[in-house]
C-alpha cells in the first residue's frame, strides 16, 4: 500500500481525489490537509465519511506527514511555492507547474533531471516525480487534437464547462442567479488554459470557454484544417485505452454519459461545406478533467495499474 496526503481538501478536486483514494485497492490515506478545516473531524466535510478516518490537519502538517503520494488540490499560488520531498511522489491539480515558461515549472523541471512532466497518459506519460496535471479543458482538447500534432497549422476550440470548474469558494459569476437559465462565454482570448493547449499542440489555438448551467461535465468541440484521416489517427491512438474512446461514425458525445466518470467520449466529423475537421470530446472535469486523472498519474508514477481507483463506467438508465 501506498500512503497519500491531500492537500486543500475542502475544495471540489480535493474532495473527488479523496473519494477516489478511499475506494483505491493500493492506496492508503495518511493525511488531510486544509488550512480552513484543520483541527475538525473528515465529517466536518461530508457527513458520510468515516468518523475514523484521520482528523483535518493544516496543509504544512499533511505535506510534512512522509506520504509516499501527495496530492496539490488548492490554488496556484500556494502550488507554486510548495517544495517537494526526496522520493516523494507529486501531482499538481492546480496550474501551477502546467507551463514550461513559469518560475514555478522551472524551478520543478530544474530540481533533478527528468523530475518534471506533463502527464496526460494517453499522449504524454508521465515521467518523474513531480506531475504537472493538466487542466479539465486542456484534457479535453488535447485528446482531440493532440494526435494530429504537425499536421495541423492551428486550432480553434470552443468548449463549455459546468460551474464546478470555477471552484467551491462563492463567486458573483457561479452565484446560481447567474448561472441558472443563462449560457455565456468567460475569459474570451485569455483564458490560462490556451497557452498549455497550444503549449502542447505547437500550433496557435484560438481558445472560447463557456460557463454551462449544469454542476459538472465539459464538451469541447475542436476545428482543423488538415489533410489526415481524422478517424483513422484517433481511432490509432485510443485502441487499446480504458478511459479514452473514439465514438462510432455518427454518434456525438454528450455530457450524460461521461458525468461522475474518469472517462472521455470523442466522436469525429467533417463540415461538408468546408472540409473542415470537427473533433468532439466530451468529459468530467472533476473527474478525467482534475481528480481521476491525477490518480491515474498517480498509478502509473507508482508502478501500479494505470485505472486502479477510476470510475469508468456511468450508470446506464
Amino acid at each position: 500500500m501506498a500512503t497519500v496526503a491531500i492537500l486543500g481538501c475542502a475544495g471540489y478536486t480535493g474532495q473527488e481525489t479523496l473519494d477516489r483514494v478511499l475506494a483505491h485497492p493500493q492506496l492508503e490515506l495518511l493525511a488531510l490537509g486544509s488550512d480552513s478545516l484543520a483541527g475538525k473531524p473528515p465529517w466536518a466535510l461530508d457527513p458520510r465519511l468515516d468518523a475514523a478516518l484521520p482528523a483535518f490537519v493544516c496543509n504544512d502538517e499533511a505535506a510534512a506527514s512522509g506520504a509516499d503520494v501527495v496530492f496539490l488540490c488548492f490554488a496556484a499560488d500556494d502550488a507554486a511555492t510548495f517544495t517537494p520531498t526526496e522520493c516523494t511522489v507529486v501531482v499538481d491539480l492546480s496550474g501551477a507547474h502546467r507551463l514550461l515558461d513559469t518560475a514555478a515549472a522551472r524551478t520543478w523541471y530544474g530540481s533533478a533531471p527528468g523530475a518534471w512532466s506533463y502527464g496526460l497518459p494517453e499522449l504524454f506519460t508521465p515521467a518523474g516525480l513531480l506531475i504537472a496535471n493538466p487542466g479539465c479543458y486542456a484534457t479535453a482538447a488535447l485528446l482531440a487534437l493532440a494526435p494530429l500534432a504537425g499536421r495541423i497549422e492551428s486550432a480553434v476550440v470552443d468548449a463549455k464547462s459546468g460551474v464546478s470548474g470555477a471552484g467551491r469558494a462563492p463567486k458573483a459569476t457561479s452565484h446560481a442567479g447567474s448561472v441558472l437559465e443563462n449560457f455565456l462565454p468567460y475569459a474570451v482570448g485569455e483564458h490560462r488554459h490556451a497557452p498549455e493547449i497550444a503549449q502542447q499542440l505547437g500550433v496557435p489555438v484560438c481558445f472560447v470557454p463557456h460557463l454551462l448551467p449544469v454542476r459538472r461535465g465539459l464538451l469541447a468541440t475542436c476545428y482543423v484544417q488538415t489533410d489526415a484521416n481524422v478517424r483513422e489517427l484517433l481511432e490509432d491512438v485510443y485502441a487499446t485505452s480504458a478511459v479514452v474512446r473514439v465514438l462510432p461514425e455518427g454518434i456525438a458525445p454528450e455530457l450524460t454519459r461521461v458525468q461522475g466518470t474518469d472517462a472521455a467520449e470523442l466522436g469525429v466529423f467533417t463540415d461538408r461545406a468546408t472540409g473542415t475537421a470537427i473533433v468532439v470530446c466530451a468529459l468530467d472535469n472533476l473527474g478525467k478533467g482534475a481528480a481521476g486523472q491525477a490518480i491515474q498519474n498517480a498509478n502509473l508514477a507508482l508502478g501500479l495499474d494505470e485505472t486502479a481507483g477510476l470510475r469508468l463506467h456511468g450508470v446506464l438508465v
